[in-house]
């Protein structure tokens, strides 16, 4: 499994808004900024996430983006699926069916089913809220810094 671009800025925006979403959306600049993503490709992440039901816009003058459940309802797997499509690391283990084309066999695909299923479980188990507390003692920790 490789986590591209998409995938890491997506999960990052989604992080920073249950940082700083609380009572106002947030605008894509204050996230572009303080993520370090590029505003143009950012605003394409933006659209996915709101197709996908994971943030509403809201446009004008106080307008922004929040997300559409408390953090603790999105999981780790589900916006990495959302952001990435499939994270299956065998062709063989990706759910072809109604697709036309019959599922492929590969000689290894029992070890890639269990590496796949145990990863999955444990994507499942982290949920935004987690992601973001982690920041959010990262985030302390780098700014509390003593000298002797």
């Amino acid at each position: 499994m490789h986590i591209g671009t998409k995938g890491d800025y997506g999960v990052r925006a989604l992080i920073d808004l249950a940082l700083y979403s609380g009572d106002r959306p947030v605008q894509r600049a204050e996230i572009a900024r303080r993520q370090h993503i590029p505003e143009s490709y950012l605003d394409h992440l933006l659209g996915q996430l709101r197709r996908d039901g994971f943030i509403r816009s809201t446009r004008g003058p106080g307008g922004g983006h929040r997300l559409t459940r408390p953090a603790e309802e999105f999981c780790l797997l589900h916006i990495l699926e959302s952001l990435e499509g499939s994270l299956a690391p065998m062709p063989c283990l990706e759910d072809n069916e109604g697709a036309g084309e019959p599922h492929s066999v590969c000689a290894q695909q029992w070890i890639w089913r269990e590496i796949y299923d145990d990863m999955c479980a444990r994507l499942a188990a982290v949920s935004l809220a987690d992601l973001a507390a982690r920041e959010r003692e990262r985030m302390c920790g780098a700014t509390l810094s003593y000298a002797i």
